[in-house]
C-alpha cells in the first residue's frame, strides 16, 4: 500500500478510489481505506478483499465496474494499523473524505479547542503516544508523529471535502493539534509535510438494498457495499508530492497551479444549489434533487441564484454556462436518488462556504440576492422544524438560532452567516418573503 485514506464511505469510492483504479500505474499504489467512525464500512468490505461494484447511473443504462484498488480495509478502531501505514515510507500520500464537519473548525477556522473530542485527543496524544484518538486531526497527528518517530520521511496530505481551500483548512488544524501536543512535532509538519489542495465533484448518493439487487441482476455478484454514482465525475488538484502519488491525471484528473475558480465554481453552484434545493425543496415536500429540480418555482430560484453566484466567478462566461446547463442534467438525472435529508445534515458547516461569500458580495453590491435568500429561508424553516430533519455538527448552537419568532431566528441566522448585514433591512425583507412563500407551499 502506498495510499491510506481516511473515511471509507461512498464519495470516496466513487472518487479518489476511482480514479486511483482508472490510472495506469494503479498496480502500484494500493490505498488502505480506514471508516471514519464505525466498522461497518469495513465490515462490509473487508470479505470482499476491499473489491466493490461502481454503477455508474446514466438516465438511460447503468454502468457495472469493480473497483480494485482499495488493497485493505480498516474498521475505525484499528489504532495500531492506522500508525504502521503512517510509519511505512512507501507511503506517499493521505487522502480524506470526512465531511466538512470532520475537520472541527472553530468560527475563526483554526482548531475547535471547545470540541469535546478534540480536548480527549489531545489528553490521549500527550499521555500516550499510541493513542486511541478519534478525530480527523488527532488520527492525523498521531499518524504523523509515528512517523517522524520511524523516519519514514516527507509525504503528502489530501483532503478531498467540499471546503474553500482545503489543503490549508487541514494544514491549520493539524498544526495547531500538533502544536499543543508536542511543539517540535508541529515544526517538523511544518517542514517534512506537504498539504495538497482538491475541488472534487461527483454526486454520490447513499447506498440503498436496491443497488445491492440491480448489481446483482445484472453482474451475478452479491455485493454487499455497491457505490451508486452519477457518470460525470471531475478532480482538480494542486500542491507538492515528495513522494510520489498515481498518474491520476492519466484518469482525467486535472493538476493545477490555482484549485480555487474551480472550486468556487463547484461549491456555490453545485454545492450552493443543494443547499438551496435540500433546504426550501424539503420544506416544501420534495424528497430528491431530481424531485426539487423539476418543480419550476424552485428551477427558476435556483437560476436567480446561480446568476448571483456567477458574477464572482473567475471563470470564462461560456465555461459557466456550459456548467450551469450540465448541471441542469445532473440534478435532473431520474436515475440517481439523490435525498435532500442527506444533503441538508450539517448546515452550519456548509452554508459559510456554499452561500455566505455570494450573499455579503451582492449586499455589498447594493443588490438583494433572491436565490441567496431562498436557501437561507430554507435554512430557517429547516431549523424550525420544517422539511428534512436537523441534523447537524453543532447541534446546540443551531438550536439557540431558532428560538423565539420567525423574524427572530432571520435576524440570529443572519448574523451568524453574514455578521452585520441582519440590520440590513431589505435582506431581512427578503428572507421573510421568502420563508413566507415557502410555508404557503408547504401548507
Amino acid at each position: 500500500m502506498r495510499i491510506v485514506h481516511l473515511g471509507l464511505g461512498n464519495f470516496f469510492r466513487a472518487h479518489q478510489a476511482w480514479y486511483t483504479d482508472n490510472a495506469p500505474d494503479a498496480a502500484g499504489w494500493g490505498i488502505a481505506a480506514f471508516a471514519g467512525r464505525s466498522r461497518g464500512p469495513a465490515d462490509a468490505l473487508a470479505p470482499q478483499d476491499g473489491l466493490y461494484t461502481l454503477v455508474a447511473r446514466a438516465p438511460d443504462c447503468d454502468r457495472f465496474r469493480v473497483v480494485s484498488s482499495v488493497s485493505a480495509v480498516h474498521g475505525a478502531d484499528e489504532q495500531d494499523a492506522w500508525l504502521g501505514y503512517w510509519s511505512d515510507r512507501a507511503v506517499a500520500v493521505a487522502t480524506l473524505t470526512v465531511t466538512e464537519a470532520g475537520y472541527l473548525r472553530g468560527t475563526d477556522g483554526g482548531l475547535d479547542q471547545q470540541d469535546a473530542g478534540v480536548r480527549a485527543d489531545l489528553t490521549a496524544l500527550r499521555a500516550d503516544r499510541g493513542g486511541p484518538v478519534r478525530t480527523a486531526p488527532g488520527r492525523v497527528v498521531a499518524g504523523l508523529r509515528a512517523r517522524r518517530a520511524t523516519g519514514a520521511g516527507p509525504m503528502t496530505l489530501l483532503p478531498c471535502d467540499n471546503l474553500p481551500e482545503n489543503g490549508a483548512a487541514l494544514r491549520r488544524v493539524v498544526l495547531e493539534l500538533a502544536d499543543l501536543v508536542e511543539p517540535e512535532l508541529a515544526g517538523w509538519i511544518a517542514e517534512q509535510i506537504a498539504f495538497g489542495t482538491t475541488m472534487v465533484d461527483r454526486i454520490t448518493p447513499a447506498t440503498t438494498e436496491a443497488d445491492r439487487v440491480a448489481v446483482q441482476a445484472a453482474t451475478g455478484l452479491a455485493d454487499a457495499a455497491p457505490v451508486g454514482t452519477e457518470p460525470f465525475a471531475e478532480w482538480v488538484i494542486a500542491g507538492e508530492f515528495p513522494a510520489g502519488r498515481p498518474a491520476w491525471e492519466d484518469a482525467g484528473a486535472h493538476l493545477v497551479g490555482d484549485v480555487r475558480p474551480f472550486e468556487q465554481r463547484k461549491l456555490w453552484l453545485l454545492n450552493g444549489a443543494h443547499s438551496l434545493l435540500a433546504y426550501a425543496g424539503s420544506v416544501a415536500g420534495h424528497r430528491t434533487v431530481a424531485d426539487a429540480i423539476a418543480d419550476p418555482r424552485l428551477r427558476q430560484r435556483v437560476d436567480l441564484w446561480w446568476t448571483e453566484a456567477a458574477r464572482y466567478l473567475a471563470l470564462p462566461p461560456d465555461e459557466v454556462a456550459g456548467y450551469r446547463r450540465a448541471l441542469l442534467g445532473r440534478f435532473g438525472n431520474p436515475r440517481i436518488e439523490h435525498l435532500l435529508a442527506q444533503i441538508a445534515a450539517d448546515g452550519s458547516q456548509k452554508l459559510p462556504a456554499r452561500v455566505a461569500p455570494v450573499l455579503r458580495a451582492e449586499c455589498a453590491a447594493g443588490r438583494v440576492p433572491l436565490g441567496a435568500a431562498t436557501t437561507v429561508a430554507g435554512w430557517v424553516l429547516h431549523l424550525r422544524g420544517g422539511g428534512a430533519p436537523v441534523a447537524d455538527a453543532r447541534p446546540d448552537q443551531v438550536a439557540e438560532l431558532a428560538r423565539g419568532s420567525l423574524a427572530d431566528t432571520v435576524h440570529a441566522v443572519l448574523a451568524w452567516l453574514v455578521p452585520g448585514w441582519e440590520r440590513h433591512q431589505p435582506l431581512v425583507d427578503a428572507v421573510l418573503d421568502a420563508a413566507a412563500a415557502l410555508n404557503r407551499r408547504a401548507a
